[in-house]
């Protein structure tokens, strides 16, 4: 079990700090927001612990900043807290987006709003790349692990080996060897 921060956020603090990073965050790369928000600024979880509850979120089937969101508020309040963090990611971003779906409709054959676009999703992908790198700095702290890192992007991006059956063979094989390496530290004196 995480050890729970020192002063756990008020509920309506967790919804509007949720909302602030969905209503700021354009085109993706949410993850990352989510690790400065929540990791650098307001230290409420530790960078290791936000690494793994990201990795909870990306096994877990839905979207993935709805499901961290909903961990990072389970985490700090519970229940409510995850109901909260939820409500906070999807609720103004739900409403803007559908407000630009309209807008769009209208420019949608322009030259310039697709340039716009093509410069929201360059900046988007940059700051996934560093949630990414971070991420797997962190999974990478043995051989053993970093070649399992290794193998499954290699079977997906080089190989272009379904995403489905990559997970399905490096999970278990990764959950196996985390529970060979809990097994040693436990018989260790």
């Amino acid at each position: 079990m995480l050890p729970t921060p020192p002063v756990a956020p008020r509920l309506r603090t967790l919804f509007f700090a949720f909302s602030k990073i969905g209503l700021t965050s354009f085109g993706g790369g949410l993850s990352g927001w989510m690790m400065r928000e929540f990791v650098q600024q307001r230290a409420w979880l530790t960078e290791q612990e936000f690494l793994s509850g990201l990795a909870l979120a990306q096994a877990f089937p839905g979207v993935n900043v709805v499901n961290l969101a909903i961990w990072i508020g389970y985490r700090l309040r519970g229940g409510l807290g995850a109901l909260a963090s939820a409500l906070g990611i999807v609720l103004g971003p739900m409403v803007v987006a559908i407000l630009l779906a309209a807008v769009f409709a209208s420019v949608g054959n322009s030259h310039r709003a697709h340039l716009v676009l093509a410069g929201v999703a360059a900046a988007a992908v940059g700051l996934s790349l560093q949630t990414s790198l971070r991420a797997a700095r962190h999974a990478a702290k043995s051989l053993a692990r970093a070649l399992v890192l290794a193998a499954t992007f290699a079977a997906i991006f080089i190989w272009r080996l379904p995403l489905l059956g990559v997970v399905g063979v490096m999970a278990p094989l990764s959950i196996a060897m985390a529970w060979h390496r809990l097994g040693r530290e436990d018989a260790q004196p």
